[in-house]
């Protein structure tokens, strides 16, 4: 019995099937999505979400955060932004992490709480670059 997933960016619907696993990137750790799972929703950090047909991963995208609504039939994800990981650039991600660098050494440090989404562009950044570099 699989679990019907939807990989949705601000830019278009990337893909809609069905799999037997989804292994996303939660805020808190690695989550899997399985058939039956219990309604949660998730947020996201930057990272790798990947599907998983019988013990084989058939398909890798990179979001840069975002969340996923679980349910025991289905698993949406709603990301910021989703690129095939096989499209990921070192290069864009390196230039990605400097913005974002250069963006949180301009913020004013008392402004606590705007530097958190800062703080979050920076670690999606950086797992850009780290999974570009892995393939």
């Amino acid at each position: 019995m699989p679990i019907d997933v939807e990989i949705v960016s601000p830019e278009k619907r990337l893909l809609a099937r069905a799999v037997d696993m989804v292994v996303m990137p939660g805020s808190e750790g690695d989550l899997a999505a399985m058939p039956e799972h219990a309604p949660t929703i998730v947020l996201l950090r930057g990272g790798v979400v990947s599907l998983h047909e019988g013990n084989q991963v058939t398909d890798r995208f990179f979001v840069a955060g975002g969340f996923a609504e679980i349910t025991p039939e289905r698993c949406t994800i709603l990301a910021d932004s989703a690129v095939p990981v096989d499209a990921l650039s070192r290069q864009e991600g390196e230039a990605r992490l400097a913005d974002a660098e250069q963006a949180y050494e301009a913020a004013d440090k008392s402004d606590v709480p705007a530097l958190e989404p800062l703080l979050e562009r920076i670690q999606s950044a950086r797992a850009w670059v780290e999974t570009a570099e892995a393939g």
